[in-house]
């Protein structure tokens, strides 16, 4: 497996080489931001650890910069920032995972394992239907760069059919993942709802994504309608 570690201080860098090579993995360096992007660019990387505090570009920026242009490599941002905002931040530009320095180097070997695992996907920090958008972190959705204003429960079942394009999802199914399973609520409480999004992220912009299959539950259209 090929590393590629993003880490300014030198010392620490050629310490993770050292130990990480020890391990069995190739590894490469860059000091720099813009170093460790151009190299994360080439596609030939299972993996990147990457420092947040960066000359010439932030490590979330550079997150930020791949993730954009579809390269799903899975990144371990490193930081010696330990609030939990700043972790939120790093997780929601689209790293992986986030370690706290000072850590311990076993926890990131283990931590790069089970990355590596998991293997490369897409992982949108944005949900998408052609011009239909939820940004899980902000809250925010909007069709065709106009803003649609959902109610928590609207918002949940959008996410949840963005989450599942194209994929007849039952009732069944969106009850279990968007209601509490505490609550007693009749099935027919999905179409409700259905109906709730239909006149808000469709029926004003001339779409019809979100199709009825019957007998069977609900898709969303990749393309948006």
């Amino acid at each position: 497996m090929r590393l590629l570690v993003v880490e300014d201080e030198v010392r620490l860098a050629r310490a993770l080489r050292e130990g990480l090579q020890a391990d069995g993995f190739a590894v490469d360096v860059a000091h720099t931001g813009p170093a460790g992007l151009d190299l994360a660019r080439s596609g030939e990387y299972d993996a990147v650890v990457l420092d947040v505090m960066l000359p010439g570009l932030s490590g979330y920026r550079v997150v930020e910069s791949l993730r954009a242009e579809g390269n799903w490599v899975p990144i371990l941002l490193l930081s010696a920032k330990d609030g939990e905002y700043d972790q939120a931040d790093g997780l929601d530009v689209g790293a992986d995972d986030y370690l706290t320095k000072p850590f311990s180097y076993v926890v990131l070997v283990a931590r790069l394992r089970a990355l590596l695992r998991r293997g490369v996907r897409a992982r949108p920090v944005v949900l998408a239907a052609g011009d239909l958008r939820l940004d899980p972190a902000s809250r925010r959705v909007s069709r065709g760069g106009a803003e649609v204003t959902l109610t928590g429960r609207e918002f949940a079942l959008l996410e949840y059919l963005l989450r599942h394009l194209d994929r007849v999802v039952s009732k069944t199914e969106i009850l279990d993942h968007v209601w509490d399973a505490a609550e007693d609520i009749d099935p027919n409480t999905v179409e409700v709802y259905i109906g709730y999004l239909r006149r808000k992220v469709d029926a004003p912009f001339g779409r019809r994504s979100l199709e009825t299959v019957r007998g069977a539950g609900y898709r969303l259209a990749a393309d948006g309608g």
